[in-house]
């Protein structure tokens, strides 16, 4: 499996960012290679990928979701296999950290040697330099969910209150992946899981 981690900081406090990640049919907007994401429910979603002229087709679950902190995902279909983790940490009233962390499994030729070669790391870097740029330049979110979501199954939707995006009237695309959460990184910098 191939690892990358990736953070970058946001001029924009927490709880819009938080809210805007959790726009996944958005992210065509900002994320290169990503042609749609189609959520299918609170936990799952569908998505068609282009990278370097392949098409790709896959599904993800939601393992975790924890509003204001994580989103963890895994694939459970289709051409990809990857599992990961968003973070979110307030830096500040008006600034967030996002951290993400995943796992790919590379198919083939052409995406192994882009493996060894950084290609992954390079595109989330890029990738969540746009995301930056999208929320910083709207100054706000474009919606929100601020449901629980737990590795058991369990999920509670929490109806949006005072200052936070309107909750989605139907389900939005969400970060996904295979597996579950990706190990931490500890403070050796090694993978501990």
């Amino acid at each position: 499996m191939t690892r990358v981690k990736e953070s970058i900081e946001v001029d924009v406090p927490l709880h819009a960012v938080y809210n805007q990640w959790t726009q996944f049919e958005d992210f065509p907007q900002f994320m290169d290679g990503v042609e749609e994401v189609r959520q299918t429910d609170d936990r799952h979603c569908h998505w068609s990928t282009k990278v370097a002229g392949a098409r790709r087709e896959f599904d993800t679950e939601i393992i975790d979701q924890l509003p204001d902190e994580r989103i963890s995902w895994r694939t459970i279909g289709g051409d990809v296999e990857q599992m990961g983790m968003v973070t979110f940490r307030r830096i500040d009233d008006t600034r967030t950290r996002v951290s993400l962390a995943m796992e790919f499994e590379p198919h083939g030729v052409a995406e192994k040697a882009g493996g060894l070669l950084g290609v992954l790391d390079r595109q989330v870097k890029g990738d969540l330099k746009r995301f930056k740029g999208f929320i910083e330049e709207r100054g706000a979110e474009s919606g929100g969910w601020r449901g629980r979501l737990t590795p058991d199954g369990v999920s509670s939707a929490r109806a949006a209150g005072p200052g936070d995006a309107p909750v989605r009237d139907r389900p939005q695309a969400r970060m996904t992946g295979e597996g579950g959460p990706p190990p931490a990184e500890g403070p050796d910098g090694r993978w501990h899981g």
